[in-house]
């Protein structure tokens, strides 16, 4: 009787221990899956800022010989532009880390301070305003600025949903054991003014 009980708990531990094991794989496997995606979400953004970071160059060019007097604020456009690139470079190298997001974050702050200050003096210039190559630029960076805050957007979506099922209740304890201790950062910036490309009329 006594060893039939014994049988009775050992196979309840071991059937417990399936269980939790079972889970605990759902647990991963979710929190990978959600964790890739935020990931790949990421990448989108990364494209459109190297895109970004890509016209700049051409932008100063265009302007530099119509403002060739306004060389400080030429020179800060270029050294927020390298910033800003930078930090893309640490993110892209830890999607979702509190650090790298933020350094991403206020690169992309003073890069856009600085060119809606290099667009501000362009409107004082009436040949620069009426140069082609100016208006495509302006209007590249415009679609651009477009793009990037529909990526972010898509990736603060995939953090949202790969940080509440962290979060949630039980995978919380899972989480950690799995190596999943910390929260993805969203990528937020102080001002709105990277979704809004500042508006040149030319």
């Amino acid at each position: 009787m006594a060893i039939n009980f014994i049988w009775i708990i050992l196979a309840a531990v071991v059937g417990l221990g399936l269980l939790l094991l079972i889970y605990g794989t759902g647990v991963y496997n979710r929190l990978v899956t959600l964790g890739n995606r935020f990931e790949n979400a990421f990448s989108q953004i990364e494209v459109q800022l190297k895109r970004r970071y890509d016209l700049i160059p051409n932008l100063v060019e265009t302007v530099k010989g119509y403002m060739s007097h306004e060389r400080e604020t030429l020179e800060a456009v270029i050294n927020a532009r390298n910033r800003a690139q930078s930090g893309l470079q640490q993110a892209a190298a830890k999607p979702g880390d509190a650090a790298a997001m933020k350094e991403l974050a206020l690169g992309e702050q003073m890069l856009t301070g600085t060119l809606g200050r290099l667009f501000a003096l362009a409107e004082a210039y009436p040949d620069l305003k009426a140069n082609q190559n100016m208006a495509q630029l302006t209007e590249e960076l415009t679609s651009t600025e477009n793009r990037v805050s529909f990526a972010r957007q898509g990736y603060n979506d995939s953090v949202t949903a790969y940080n509440t099922y962290r979060q949630s209740f039980p995978p919380i304890f899972f989480a950690s054991i799995l190596g999943y201790r910390d929260d993805a950062e969203l990528l937020e910036f102080d001002s709105e003014a990277i979704a809004d490309a500042p508006e040149v009329k030319f």
